[in-house]
């Protein structure tokens, strides 16, 4: 298969950072027609999963504070696969641990790069109902765990209280779906 005029070269990598969530890797890579420089890449070691929990016209969601930002907001569960854990394993364990819900069925809904320019993180969007119950979240996930009504979401982005990456494109996607 010939190469793509426009595609990069990568002559090489080196790591200069490591660590169970997060590599940071210079590539050294070149541009066709233009120069050849050191790029920064975030490589993730596991694999990340979210979930839209939705129970009739609700949707679940996380109060979270996020120390990296400074922000408060709504967030969907989510978190990472563990070594082997298939992503709908990984996303029901997810939910469970940070809302205390179980849900039954839990379906594909989305799978995409959220920082394509600089890493190589996938992160995959499941839809999970049939929710029931079980006890409560771990206490060190979130302020709040709630349910709310579907219908808010486009106001609750809009005035801010949505800002997380992962969970503002879970929603848009879920509104965007056919239902």
């Amino acid at each position: 298969m010939p190469v793509d005029p426009t595609e990069w070269t990568v002559h090489g990598t080196r790591r200069a950072y490591e660590s169970p969530w997060v590599n940071v890797d210079l590539d050294d890579v070149e541009i066709p027609g233009g120069p050849r420089f050191e790029h920064h890449v975030l490589r993730f070691p596991r694999a990340s999963t979210g979930a839209v929990v939705i129970d009739g016209d609700r949707v679940l969601l996380l109060w979270r504070n996020r120390f990296t930002t400074g922000v408060w907001g709504w967030e969907i569960p989510a978190g990472w696969s563990d070594d082997g854990e298939d992503p709908a394993d990984a996303v029901a364990r997810e939910i469970r641990e940070e809302t205390g819900y179980h849900a039954a069925t839990i379906t594909p809904l989305i799978s995409y790069s959220p920082m394509t320019g600089i890493s190589d993180q996938w992160y995959r969007v499941f839809l999970a109902t049939d929710v029931r119950h079980e006890g409560e979240p771990e206490a060190a996930e979130a302020s709040r765990v709630e349910w709310l009504p579907v219908g808010d979401l486009p106001k609750l982005i809009a005035s801010g209280q949505i800002t997380d990456g992962p969970s503002l494109t879970a929603l848009a996607v879920y509104l965007s779906s056919p239902r």
